[in-house]
């Protein structure tokens, strides 16, 4: 991986955290998830315009990563109406890494040095860490929050090795990437209109501007990861990926107003020295 895909990676991992954020607005996240997905869909369409379809070989990566997106919507947004964003974040983020890992490089023949399988390992001890340590002092554990969250991991793991490979099949990651997006918000949006039907508008209505901000950082994240995904090994990029935990530990605390206890520290620091490690390697 070079420094510049390094880099830009950090920054859509950065990203990433800020429109998980805005899931957390007064607002069911389901809704908050809907708006965000749509608004990333609409800002999309100019760039499909100018890109076109991918090639038809990438399709059926595309058709599989829509439904896996699908699962994570529901997972995470349910995962967070019953838990904080800095407990929920770190598990549903810190999950899915291993899992690539383990799945690019034992049938998708990914390589990656020694070195950087150890930074990955670190980087999921670290997450996981901030997780553990992220719920408020004397609050208990929510078994069925974690249990999404942990659904949500999966569907992560899933939906980054089918749009890795499939940006990789459609021969231009940006083509790829403004399909996915202008396409992604359908199933999600016709999910919550049947389960709420047209009050879902009227709720989400005073939230727009939020969802439009949450939509534009959600579309620059994931565009960034699926283009690094065709220059740099996928498992790696995933695991960089996935240190928006860092970033959303600080924002839950600073914007969010919850804990930021001293322990965590430790496993904010566990981050840092994986990404250390990654450019070592």
């Amino acid at each position: 991986m070079t420094l510049g895909t390094f880099f830009a990676v950090l920054a859509a991992a950065a990203m990433h955290a800020g429109w998980n954020a805005f899931v957390k607005v007064r607002l069911e996240p389901i809704l908050a998830m809907t708006m965000i997905s749509l608004t990333a869909g609409l800002f999309a369409l100019p760039a499909l315009a100018v890109t076109g379809l991918p090639r038809v070989e990438a399709w059926p990566w595309l058709v599989a990563s829509l439904l896996l997106h699908l699962g994570y919507y529901i997972g995470l947004a349910e995962a967070y109406r019953r838990a904080e964003m800095s407990q929920i974040y770190p598990l549903a983020r810190g999950g899915a890494p291993l899992l690539t890992t383990a799945i690019g490089v034992a049938f998708l023949g990914e390589r990656l040095a020694p070195l950087q399988l150890f930074a990955v390992l670190v980087l999921g001890l670290g997450i996981m860490l901030i997780s553990i340590l992220g719920r408020r002092r004397g609050s208990r554990f929510d078994f069925t929050a974690l249990g999404f969250a942990a659904l949500a991991a999966v569907m992560i793991c899933g939906y980054t090795l089918a749009d890795g490979l499939g940006a990789r099949a459609a021969g231009d990651p940006h083509a790829y990437s403004a399909a996915l997006f202008a396409i992604d918000a359908l199933p999600l949006t016709l999910f919550v209109m049947l389960r709420r039907g047209r009050s879902a508008w009227s709720e989400m209505k005073p939230f727009w501007l939020q969802g439009a901000a949450g939509g534009a950082l959600a579309l620059g994240a994931y565009w960034i990861a699926i283009w690094a995904m065709t220059v740099a090994p996928i498992p790696l990029v995933a695991a960089l990926r996935e240190s928006s935990v860092l970033f959303g530990a600080f924002i839950a605390f600073l914007w969010l107003k919850e804990p930021l206890q001293p322990s965590r520290l430790l496993a904010c620091g566990l981050i840092v020295a994986s990404l250390v490690l990654m450019r070592m390697a």
